[in-house]
């Protein structure tokens, strides 16, 4: 027997009339999980008086007061030799409010008796009241719980991602010691925020189902099951049914909704999973709202059914705009489109443009999510006719390369005493890459070689492409991949031509036209081959990279791009070529410049602050059969900014790089500083015919400059100013969206 650490040192005689019979014994024990649970002995029933109350006079009576006894000593028992016998001692004690040398009564032990099995130390509780040497001495009998050794979860579903160090973490500083129902639910508390924290804001952590006598602890846990998906047309004001009560019926397949969601029927539900499976149905650009609502399942609590009302937007536009650009001048534009062709997400354009240095007419064809693929897998088709004015054979300043026809119609047959070479070739009798020609008009005099057309050269294309657009994800479609490869396959047919529509395969620099006498020796090919007609057929692989933290205005994250696309010949006026290019960009975050008041929060606000310092950095090469047209262009609004369109050079190869600091000044205002630099590595010459030679398009430069973007509906408006190199000469640049 333990002795109370509140015994008293003499003995303490009972006062009143009250008596050990009326102090029977007390008891509460039950499984770990339930009530506690008091069983009392019955009572002998008091003697009644004979006489017999008036109706009413026992209502009035007031109670009688229990009686009360006097407690000696407080013992408590079923401890002994335990290992935290004075700890749990201590326990019993300190819930106790009795004490010796106090009266009770036995509703006061009751509450004794509850408080000490509320502990959570103890499976069982009794009390004893016991005469004793000094009195009625107490005797409080408990049975500790087991000293906890393993916790157990029943019920996590095959896709919960719980880490194996969760229980252990949770549950390791209470391993070793005598199991606290209180404490343990307190540690159930803790694992429940971890499944709220998760996103299963339908899971329940109950129990303990189970205490075994080794102290292995078994925990319920009903997560919360999805038992399907559902998709539910609603109107514009949200409602399911028409005025004559029949469903809405939408345009779009409930299979284009589902496969978005990558919740299935027997997945654990997960409010952030479902989140993110509501911003891809948004992201397809085809509903204007999205509701949620969890319907349970009747007869299977924890089941439910999650109910998607799609509120559709039209699918259909018909467009049109006017526009300026340096390469068609003032043009309108006309397109019709349907997002959502059939139902099933596709997307077919039809685009019309018409400017004063060019056209262009196409239809284009996309298939976002090829239906049945893992991958997410995109196809895209167009097919396009197209007329327009090259830059590469004008420049701002220098002139231009117009065309001159041949009249001879034999250009490469030279007379008898002549040696004709082609007109591109580097090893000519006279060293030069005309020499041929000129050799032959020295031989005949009376030979009319050219005519001075002197029209705008123009490219007429028509061709098509398809490619194939898959995302690395391995296999998962909803996993955001940062790597996406292309593949794609083109062809199209090209035809150099006069601003009138005539075939021209030659041109010349109209400043060294002199007298009505066409210069032979400036006469380049426009063409491949010098060829009335060129066919380019070519595969293109490609990789990207992103991470970017926004797709429209990234202030940190990487941007990689390569690619390649090899052409091959299919005749003798089709090239063989192969192009090669890569592109890097690179945003560190900053804060500055603090103009804009979101970058300067107060206390406890939070900054909205889109400031970055930007790097790109482009390359590119072609190697082989390169026809003129296809050489890389320097210079422009997306090039080297203090420059026209071109006017920096024309290079077979070429490299350039951008320094950009942006910040924001208003809420739709932001402002820019850049440099920009490029350069063709001295590849000029190596371009058939030498047009950015010809033009004295210098090959390399770079600007200095500044601008402001505005926050349009229709995309960021850039208004931009920058020299060339360190002149004095500014360029005015207006364009749409940011540079990169």
């Amino acid at each position: 027997m333990a002795a109370t650490p509140h015994g008293l040192s003499r003995a303490l005689r009972l006062r009143g009339s009250l008596g050990l019979a009326s102090m029977l014994p007390l008891a509460a024990g039950a499984v770990l999980a339930g009530a506690p649970v008091l069983a009392q002995e019955a009572a002998p029933a008091p003697a009644v008086s004979p006489e017999v109350s008036p109706p009413g006079e026992a209502l009035a009576r007031p109670a009688k007061p229990e009686p009360k006894v006097l407690i000696s000593e407080v013992v408590v028992k079923g401890i002994e030799g335990h290992p935290e016998q004075e700890r749990l001692e201590i326990a019993v004690y300190d819930a106790m409010a009795t004490r010796p040398g106090t009266q009770v009564t036995r509703s006061e032990l009751q509450n004794d008796l509850s408080a000490i099995y509320a502990s959570g130390w103890f499976s069982d509780v009794r009390i004893q009241p016991v005469d004793g040497p000094l009195g009625v001495q107490l005797v409080v009998t408990v049975v500790p719980n087991p000293v906890l050794t393993e916790v157990e979860l029943e019920g996590i579903g095959p896709k919960t991602q719980m880490p194996p160090t969760l229980i252990p973490d949770i549950f390791a500083a209470d391993y070793g010691k005598t199991l606290n129902l209180n404490t343990l639910q307190a540690r159930i508390g803790e694992l429940q925020k971890w499944y709220a924290d998760q996103g299963y804001s339908l899971a329940r952590v109950s129990g303990p189902t189970r205490v075994s006598p080794t102290g292995v602890v078994q925990l319920q846990v009903r997560e919360g099951t999805v038992a399907g998906v559902e998709v539910q047309f609603l109107n514009k004001e949200g409602e399911a049914t028409n005025d004559k009560g029949q469903p809405i019926r939408g345009k779009t397949k409930p299979w284009v909704v589902t496969r978005e969601v990558s919740i299935k029927p027997g997945d654990t539900f997960n409010r952030r999973q479902l989140e993110d499976d509501i911003k891809r149905l948004y992201g397809t650009g085809l509903f204007g709202d999205v509701k949620v609502t969890l319907r349970p399942v009747a007869g299977n609590p924890g089941e439910v059914t999650i109910v998607l009302g799609i509120v559709e937007q039209s699918s259909g536009s018909l467009s049109g705009g006017l526009g300026y650009s340096q390469a068609q001048g003032v043009f309108g534009q006309v397109q019709l489109q349907d997002s959502n062709l059939l139902g099933r997400a596709w997307d077919l354009a039809v685009n019309f443009t018409y400017g004063q240095f060019g056209g262009l007419g196409d239809i284009s064809f996309t298939d976002p999510w090829i239906k049945g693929d893992k991958f997410r897998t995109a196809f895209r088709a167009r097919v396009f006719f197209s007329r327009e004015v090259p830059q590469i054979f004008q420049s701002q300043n220098n002139g231009t390369i117009n065309t001159v026809s041949d009249v001879s119609n034999d250009f490469f047959k030279a007379p008898s005493n002549a040696t004709a070479y082609n007109i591109q070739s580097n090893n000519n009798p006279t060293g030069t890459s005309f020499g041929s020609i000129s050799k032959a008009e020295k031989a005949d005099p009376s030979l009319n070689w050219f005519n001075l057309d002197n029209n705008s050269i123009a490219l007429q294309r028509i061709g098509g492409n398809v490619q194939f657009v898959r995302p690395l994800n391995g296999g998962n479609p909803y996993k955001r991949a940062p790597w996406n490869v292309v593949l794609g396959f083109s062809g199209q047919e090209v035809t150099p031509m006069n601003f009138g529509g005539s075939v021209m395969p030659y041109g010349m620099n109209t400043n060294n036209y002199s007298n009505g006498k066409t210069q032979v020796k400036d006469v380049i090919c426009i063409a491949y081959n010098c060829a009335e007609h060129n066919q380019l057929v070519g595969v293109r692989v490609a990789a990207t990279m992103n991470n970017l933290n926004d797709p429209r205005n990234p202030t940190s994250g990487n941007f990689l791009s390569l690619g390649t696309e090899q052409f091959f010949s299919v005749g003798p006026d089709s090239p063989t070529f192969n192009r090669l290019r890569a592109s890097y960009t690179h945003y560190i975050p900053v804060n500055w410049l603090k103009l804009f008041k979101g970058c300067r929060p107060k206390p406890g606000q939070k900054e909205d602050c889109k400031q970055a310092l930007a790097f790109q950095v482009t390359a590119g090469t072609n190697v082989g059969n390169l026809p003129p047209y296809e050489a890389f262009c320097l210079g422009g609004s997306n090039s080297v900014r203090g420059y026209y369109d071109c006017d920096l050079g024309v290079g077979k190869s070429f490299g350039e790089a951008t320094l950009e600091y942006r910040f924001p000044i208003f809420s739709i205002i932001s402002g820019e500083v850049f440099v920009d630099g490029g350069t063709s590595f001295g590849s000029q010459p190596n371009v058939p015919g030498n047009p950015g030679g010809l033009l004295l398009k210098p090959g390399d430069g770079f600007s200095v400059g500044t601008g402001l973007i505005v926050t349009t509906p229709v995309g960021p408006l850039r208004l931009e100013v920058a020299s060339q190199d360190f002149t004095g000469q500014w360029r005015f640049n207006l364009g749409v969206g940011w540079k990169f």
